[in-house]
């Protein structure tokens, strides 16, 4: 306050600048009734913390790109990419007067997470911490031996993953927005199949048992999960993902507390396609139970092969992010955090797919489990919703 020679009471919630010999400095105000002091933040400071020096740990520059593939998931220019994105958190220091929130104020705390020092004054760069979270995130575990890659310890890679999982996690409706114009014409060249916004399903995530009893994470398979649900368009790319539902959760009763749901009841013009555990809605179509005509079936069909791109996105999302592969064991975190990765390698799809890599490369290609059809009781039951899929199956596949 005395350094930026401030006037009157603590109690603003600004952020300013000022120049101090030649460096720039940070004033972080925040309101007298968060009882947090004001802080000076020098911009070096930010970055890196002061007198620590930035270890070259792993240099980008000194390995191929089927090395950083093999071991990393990613290539360079994606990997570099995604070190500058994951620092745009202080991007605010470049404006000259922000308003500040606690909300902003903790975005800072996140960026120092992202540049923080070791206790021996000496800097995991973003660069390493970046490398140490893909490693884990398509390798599934702190091995020794990528430890070594990077020239951390497994503790430290342990700090890594969750500082860029934090990150990431703060990304997430940057990249993961059902904000977009419609691909109708995407879906429809597909299989034919007009209107549709998106593809709609449900996936489990293995997770360890929580500590408390708590059955609610024991799914209808009999092991601990998180539920995610996820809605992509054509290409594959999400439109929404909430992972934090517990795993011993219906499809339909995470559906019926989503966002999705809240957002699309009012929807005017297109549908999503989810499989026959989902009830039919004016939004949501599904399968004809039990068809008899052939445009029934036709309809079916074109259903089947339009909702098969959800399937094959998280199948993908698996094999690249192999953390979350089942078949490599299960993640050894809490529900929440177990969540958050999930969300952030979520993030990750969705940033890869933008920046031009295919999504599909690395897809596993196991049959898919048939859905079990959902029980409806006569009264749940939509008759607006029947009769637009009638108009929809006689005006498209008759």
């Amino acid at each position: 306050r005395n350094a930026a020679n401030l006037k009157g009471p603590t109690d603003y919630s600004r952020l300013l600048y000022y120049k101090r010999s030649k460096r720039l400095v940070l004033a972080v105000c925040i309101p007298r009734s968060m009882a947090i002091p004001i802080a000076i933040l020098d911009c070096d400071l930010l970055l890196h913390g002061r007198g620590s020096k930035i270890l070259d740990r792993f240099d980008l520059d000194s390995v191929s790109d089927n090395f950083l593939l093999t071991n990393f998931g990613f290539p360079r220019d994606f990997i570099l990419y995604l070190v500058d994105l994951l620092r745009e958190v202080c991007a605010f220091l470049t404006f000259n007067r922000v308003f500040m929130t606690a909300a902003l104020y903790f975005n800072l705390c996140l960026c120092q997470a992202l540049c923080r020092r070791t206790q021996r004054s000496r800097a995991i760069s973003p660069e390493v911490q970046v490398l140490a979270a893909l490693g884990f995130y398509t390798s599934g575990s702190f091995q020794t031996s990528m430890g070594d890659t990077i020239g951390i310890s497994q503790a430290s890679m342990s700090r890594c993953v969750s500082n860029v999982t934090r990150a990431l996690v703060e990304k997430a409706s940057q990249f993961i927005t059902f904000d977009r114009e419609p691909s109708f014409e995407e879906f429809e060249r597909v299989a034919g199949f007009p209107g549709v916004l998106g593809v709609l399903d449900c996936v489990q995530v293995a997770i360890k048992a929580p500590n408390s009893e708590d059955s609610t994470y024991v799914n209808k398979k009999g092991f601990h999960s998180v539920a995610c649900q996820l809605v992509c368009d054509a290409r594959g790319l999400l439109l929404s993902t909430e992972t934090h539902w517990p795993g011993g959760l219906e499809d339909t009763m995470v559906l019926e507390r989503s966002a999705v749901h809240k957002h699309l009841q009012d929807n005017k013009e297109g549908w999503l396609l989810g499989d026959g555990r989902y009830p039919l809605r004016k939004w949501l179509m599904t399968p004809v139970e039990h068809p008899e005509s052939p445009a029934e079936f036709q309809y079916n069909l074109a259903h089947a092969a339009t909702h098969e791109i959800v399937d094959r996105t998280f199948r993908a999302i698996q094999t690249r992010f192999r953390c979350l592969d089942g078949t490599k064991g299960y993640l050894q975190y809490s529900p929440e955090k177990s969540s958050s990765i999930l969300l952030a390698c979520c993030v990750l799809h969705n940033i890869s797919l933008q920046s031009g890599l295919d999504a599909w490369t690395l897809e596993r290609t196991e049959p898919l489990e048939q859905p079990k059809v959902l029980d409806q009781r006569p009264e749940d039951r939509d008759s607006e919703a029947e009769e637009l899929r009638k108009r929809i199956i006689h005006k498209h596949f008759s």
